[in-house]
């Protein structure tokens, strides 16, 4: 091999270390760069995820700040009394008569940070001023749901029955919110309630409504409770209620010859006896044991105990034996 053999020989031989010396340079610097993007793309997509839930998180709480402000209270006691004036106001301001109804506290969990509470609401009126109660319900600022809405006959000509449930929620734990008093501003002279006024010129919700009995033909003798200075007998004072009002009992009688309702509490005179308290156990029903009586209201007639189930008359009353007698009570008083 010449000279200029060996020349080029030793310049290719260079040219080919130089491209090998780069290849292992690159692949000795691009590893790492490679290892290291990655980890960049991992902690760019760690950090996005993050951001995507802070802003998650601060709307979740203004959300729940401004649910907050539309609650009654932050607490169960104080919502559920703001909540059942509410509904005393709710009724009066529709025209109906606050002894017609009766309203059960509910309470039951629902989802985590929150209690759903309410009111189990029933009572006799005009259809007018049902429809006025639920518009009214309907158009309350705080935060609620009504459900379980039941209409039927009344128990005078002319009335309906309604039933339903009106639920709000307690949130626990509750926020820090500078909570300020809200007003109803809804009225009975809203447009909208006026749309509801074919609700009742047609009896939508009214289903069947009793006939009133005829009057009474010349020479027909009337019933002995109409006539003057006699007292009508117990079969007409039915237990239309067995409520609950700032933790007491109340019992509310429906006079039927005299068409009104009265209210009695624990301790006050009735049927020949004292009240002895209201009993809010489920128990089979004494002349079907297949259904389940929610209330009744016990008597104390002498040495006995006596039992009125709601929705029953004061003639219906059953003496209870020792085992049926409520926790906490003498079976002797």
């Amino acid at each position: 091999m010449n000279a200029r053999e060996k020349l080029l020989a030793g310049i290719i031989g260079g040219v080919v270390g130089v491209v090998a010396i780069g290849f292992v340079i690159r692949a000795v610097v691009n590893i790492p760069l490679r290892e290291l993007d990655k980890r960049i793309a991992v902690a760019r997509e760690k950090l996005g995820k993050i951001q995507a839930q802070r802003r998650a998180y601060f709307s979740a709480e203004e959300h729940l700040k401004d649910i907050s402000l539309r609650t009654f209270a932050d607490t169960v006691d104080e919502a559920g009394a703001r909540s059942g004036e509410m509904l005393t106001r709710r009724i009066l301001a529709s025209g109906l008569r606050e002894t017609e109804f009766t309203r059960l506290p509910v309470s039951r969990s629902t989802v985590k940070g929150a209690k759903e509470i309410g009111w189990n609401v029933q009572g006799d009126g005009p259809l007018t001023n049902v429809v006025n109660l639920l518009y009214l319900l309907d158009r309350t600022p705080w935060v609620h749901r009504t459900e379980n809405l039941s209409i039927g006959a009344g128990e005078a000509p002319g009335t309906v029955r309604v039933r339903f449930s009106y639920l709000t929620l307690v949130v626990d734990p509750a926020p820090e919110v500078q909570r300020t008093n809200l007003v109803a501003k809804a009225t009975l002279e809203d447009p909208e309630r006026h749309l509801l006024n074919s609700i009742v010129s047609r009896d939508l919700f009214r289903p069947y409504v009793r006939r009133p009995p005829p009057p009474p033909q010349p020479g027909q003798p009337t019933p002995p409770y109409s006539k003057p200075g006699v007292p009508p007998g117990p079969e007409n004072f039915r237990v239309v209620s067995l409520s609950e009002w700032d933790g007491q009992p109340e019992i509310h009688i429906r006079d039927l010859a005299a068409q009104k309702t009265m209210r009695f509490r624990p301790g006050d005179e009735l049927a020949g006896g004292t009240i002895a308290l209201v009993d809010y156990r489920p128990m089979p029903r004494a002349d079907n044991s297949l259904l389940q009586s929610s209330s009744r209201v016990i008597l104390r007639i002498g040495a006995d105990y006596w039992a009125v189930e709601r929705g029953r008359t004061l003639a219906d009353k059953r003496k209870l034996a020792a085992a049926e007698l409520p926790p906490g009570l003498p079976a002797k008083p």
